[in-house]
């Protein structure tokens, strides 16, 4: 059955996307030994897709897979490249109709999520696209010009602004130190005679280093096994770094907000006055907000070192699971 269903897959995706020339490998591997948890597999066949230059792929498995403590039949991550589909939870009937009609269902969410013909052709085409060829030097910069729209998209795949709240480690350190600046007299003092280039250089050292941190903590940086992948491979570290970037980012946004609107609520002029030596300003406020805001952040990352790296590979790239239908 395994054959013909190859073989059946590559017709449909011939006949449903023909702006590309498919080419469709089938390999039998026992990826992970049972229980293996959804994590392992991913990573499993995602070193199996390196190894075998693959612009994508789809993982059958006899596993059952559960999100959440939820069943479900198929689960996809974009940036990855990579599916894993549950072969029991299709059913015992009609298996190989159910089990075609996914592949091909899989395929167009892995390059469209649900977008037009015109995208997921584009898409195809840049993701068929060798850059293998330019010179070293000027590699990276080609990539990202010539696959802007598929950066783009898988890093809008992944939901970049939704990192934090799904670490509550990070979300935690990061409000408890913004909760100790709001009290704290010394950081007010601090903060006030920073000077602006001060508070903006600490803002992108925060960030920078927060990212390079949880980037480096949990494995997400990726090394090509292979030249011949080092397109894909340079593409997902480019998608892993501003996804990263952008949820950090996003969480120092959301700190300073917070932090600005506690200050003026709780730190009264009455006892801000003193510690700066002359009647606070709007400015002196912002000023703690920012300072503040800094420090929360790299607690932020020091909060999610904390977490596992499973829980951190599950924020940073947003998967989709789905039930089967009957």
């Amino acid at each position: 059955m395994t054959s013909r269903i190859a073989s059946e897959l590559l017709q449909d995706l011939r006949e449903r996307y023909d702006s590309v020339d498919w080419d469709a490998e089938l390999k039998v591997d026992r990826l992970v030994d049972p229980p293996a948890p959804l994590t392992e597999i991913f990573a499993a066949g995602r070193r199996k897709l390196l190894e075998g230059d693959w612009d994508l792929g789809v993982v059958v498995t006899d596993l059952p897979l559960k999100v959440g403590g939820r069943p479900v039949s198929r689960h996809l991550s974009p940036t990855h490249g990579l599916a894993v589909l549950s072969l029991p939870a299709l059913g015992p009937l009609h298996l190989r109709q159910r089990l075609r009609r996914a592949l091909v269902e899989l395929i167009g969410e892995l390059t469209g999520r649900g977008a037009d013909d015109e995208w997921e052709d584009n898409v195809l085409r840049e993701l068929a696209t060798d850059t293998g060829h330019r010179p070293s030097v000027l590699y990276v910069p080609a990539l990202l010009a010539s696959h802007l729209r598929l950066l783009l998209g898988m890093v809008r795949a992944n939901r970049p602004w939704r990192l934090a709240a799904r670490l509550y480690g990070a979300l935690v350190a990061a409000l408890a130190v913004g909760a100790y600046g709001l009290v704290a007299s010394d950081v007010w003092g601090l903060s006030s005679a920073a000077g602006w280039w001060r508070l903006l250089l600490m803002c992108v050292l925060s960030v920078a280093g927060t990212v390079a941190a949880v980037i480096v903590a949990h494995g997400l940086w990726e090394r090509a096994p292979d030249p011949r992948v080092r397109g894909q491979v340079a593409l997902f570290n480019v998608t892993t770094t501003l996804t990263v970037a952008i949820g950090i980012a996003c969480l120092y946004l959301a700190l300073f907000v917070l932090i600005l609107g506690a200050a003026e609520l709780l730190v009264r002029p009455s006892v801000f006055d003193p510690v700066l030596g002359h009647p606070a300003s709007i400015g002196d406020y912002v000023a703690l907000a920012w300072f503040t805001a800094s420090f929360a952040t790299v607690a932020g990352g020091l909060g999610a070192g904390l977490e596992s790296r499973e829980a951190v590979r599950e924020a940073a790239y947003t998967t989709a699971g789905r039930e089967e239908s009957p």
